[in-house]
């Protein structure tokens, strides 16, 4: 099963020509679901060419204006295809009445059931069959969460020889052990899942964190992320900036990283005052705490494959 995220902004505060504002579309298989809905979002999901007007759910951090400017367009363009399935919207407080306002206001013509649910503490927000979304509290200007969609343990591998070692024929007993079933043989032997099957491999999990100011907490919230996104907004000479408006430098990020044991880490959410070729620097001082930082760039694509 695929999981694959696509960064479609990277900026914070005001897009820029090369830079829309933060934004990511995580795609599991058949799932769609959208961190955040900057201003721009439209744009790199059109030229990623990706078939998004399915969207499942759509997760917003805050109702900051450069997190949810891009949203009326998402919910209008929804309706240009069939679908009867609910589109689901999570945030804090007020973003219903963003959404219902904007609905109103823009006289929008909506073909499917808008489904809006407000945070008010952390708590599962979103399941599947095989995988959850939680969020978490982040302290930024105004309520504000981070998210996590984490994927639920799988079975062991099923092992052919020693199955047929014990007896068993091939056939449907096998699929039965690797339900979990026990089985009984026509000897009357009793043979199982554990005898045959391997330790559970654990699932994957995807972190997203912006708009907050540095907090310990966060680090055990996103634990073992094989991709955490998250805000590294200012470099070290801007920290007493970034501490009074409630964001994180680059190395408050990485920090982050290294005390949750993340596998990647990839920063989003950057200052206007940085140009692309000034961004490195935000680089250079994560990489001294956490040497698998990454930075992100407009549609951007990262793959989380499964640890064997």
């Amino acid at each position: 099963m695929n999981l694959e995220a696509f960064v479609l902004g990277c900026g914070g505060m005001m897009p820029l020509p090369y830079r829309h504002l933060t934004s990511v579309l995580l795609r599991r298989d058949g799932d769609l679901f959208l961190f955040d809905c900057g201003e721009g979002t439209q744009v790199s999901l059109k030229r990623l060419n990706l078939k998004w007007k399915k969207i499942d759910a759509i997760f917003i951090s805050h109702t900051h204006a450069d997190h949810v400017t891009g949203l009326p367009g998402i919910l209008m363009l929804n309706s240009q295809v069939d679908r009867t399935e609910p589109l689901y919207i999570y945030g804090p407080p007020k973003i219903a009445e963003y959404v219902e306002t904007s609905r109103k206001v823009l006289d929008m013509y909506i073909n499917y059931p808008i489904i809006v649910k407000e945070i008010t503490a952390p708590c599962v927000v979103h399941e599947g069959k095989d995988f959850y979304i939680r969020c978490f509290p982040l302290q930024h200007t105004k309520t504000c969460v981070g998210y996590t969609l984490e994927e639920l343990d799988r079975p062991g591998e099923f092992n052919v020889e020693k199955a047929c070692e014990l007896g068993v024929p091939v056939g449907p007993l096998f699929g039965r052990l690797q339900r979990g079933e026990e089985i009984t043989l026509s000897d009357g032997k009793i043979v199982r899942p554990e005898d045959v099957m391997g330790s559970k491999r654990h699932g994957r999990k995807f972190s997203f964190v912006t708009d907050t100011l540095y907090l310990p907490s966060i680090a055990k919230e996103v634990q073992g992320s094989d991709l955490l996104i998250c805000e590294g907004m200012f470099a070290d000479d801007c920290a007493d900036q970034a501490k009074e408006k409630k964001h994180m430098t680059s190395r408050q990020a990485a920090t982050i990283a290294r005390d949750s044991s993340s596998k990647r880490m990839a920063m989003i959410h950057y200052s206007p005052r940085y140009s692309d070729k000034e961004l490195p620097v935000l680089l250079e001082q994560a990489q001294e705490v956490y040497p698998n930082a990454e930075l992100t760039r407009d549609r951007m694509h990262f793959d989380l494959p499964y640890e064997e």
